[in-house]
């Protein structure tokens, strides 16, 4: 069974098309994990003792998380180990990982970042890595290669979720599509040879929950690109605005929530950990009241 396939089984089986994004950073922390920082590494520890809390507390009702690479190669090698060890401990704990670098370049080099996160020899535990495919087919191909060799998958960068994302996203070209729909379009050509049995591919795309109406139109277009949806909650996106991610099954989709769930103690109160995951069980009664079933 293609990774896809195990990953929409999850979310039907959960019914909760949930990312817990992991892009945890020192302010996040409650101020007595603060006060134990002095350094990167301190840093890198408290972060992660953070992050597998979070990950005991929301392990059986989300399916997947999402760590942003960024927020760990900031603190140098201590914060790089740190999300290898974030990742490898979410994936014992039974979930999908999702690693967010948005990696991309061409030829040997594409080559390295695709072994590095996705190949035999990688020292984390990834499922997918998100990518940006604006230098075209050769820079995806690696990745795509060791997708098939790996049974792993990719989430490409199509309509993002920052509001500046149209000054090339939106932009005409000659043919009449825009920039997004012409990628999406690509997308879905690179992931052809991936495609699972719930007609889905694990070369997936980036669609940002605060664009609905450019979201509507790349799931109309794209019926086997499954999303992963960045943008719920603090950057303004909600159920309502993302229901046209999803097809007739309530299938199609991933959606993140990073400072929603991460910081949810500052506003509900309690231990962060306990807070996240009612910030979870909120969630999951919100995105499947608005889309309904999955799998249906």
């Amino acid at each position: 069974m293609l990774l896809i396939d195990r990953f929409i089984e999850k979310i039907i089986a959960m019914q909760n098309p949930t990312c817990v994004g992991l892009d945890t950073i020192v302010d996040y922390l409650p101020a007595e994990m603060q006060e134990k920082i002095t350094d990167n590494t301190t840093a890198a520890e408290q972060i992660l003792e953070f992050n597998k809390k979070i990950i005991d507390s929301v392990c059986d009702v989300v399916p997947s998380v999402k760590i942003q690479i960024a927020c760990y190669e900031m603190y140098g090698a201590a914060g790089i180990a740190c999300f290898e060890q974030t990742a490898n401990y979410a994936k014992e704990k039974g979930l999908f990982v999702i690693a967010d670098g948005k990696r991309n370049d061409i030829g040997n080099t594409a080559g390295f970042y695709a072994q590095a996160f996705l190949g035999k020899k990688a020292t984390c535990a990834v499922d997918f890595l998100t990518v940006n495919g604006y230098l075209g087919t050769d820079g995806i191909a690696p990745f795509t290669a060791e997708c098939k060799a790996s049974d792993k998958g990719l989430f490409a960068l199509v309509k993002t979720s920052n509001p500046s994302s149209g000054e090339l996203q939106n932009l005409k070209l000659e043919n009449g599509q825009t920039v997004y729909e012409y990628m999406g379009g690509l997308v879905e050509k690179w992931g052809a040879e991936l495609v699972g049995a719930y007609g889905y591919s694990s070369v997936g795309a980036v669609v940002g929950a605060t664009h609905p109406a450019e979201a509507a139109n790349l799931r109309q277009r794209l019926p086997g690109v499954f999303f992963l949806i960045p943008g719920y909650g603090a950057q303004g996106g909600n159920a309502e605005m993302l229901k046209c991610c999803f097809d007739k099954n309530g299938l199609g989709g991933v959606v993140n929530n990073s400072r929603g769930i991460l910081c949810a103690y500052k506003k509900l109160g309690g231990a962060y950990y306990d807070a996240a995951r009612q910030a979870c069980v909120d969630m999951q009664k919100d995105l499947s009241d608005t889309i309904g079933k999955m799998g249906k």
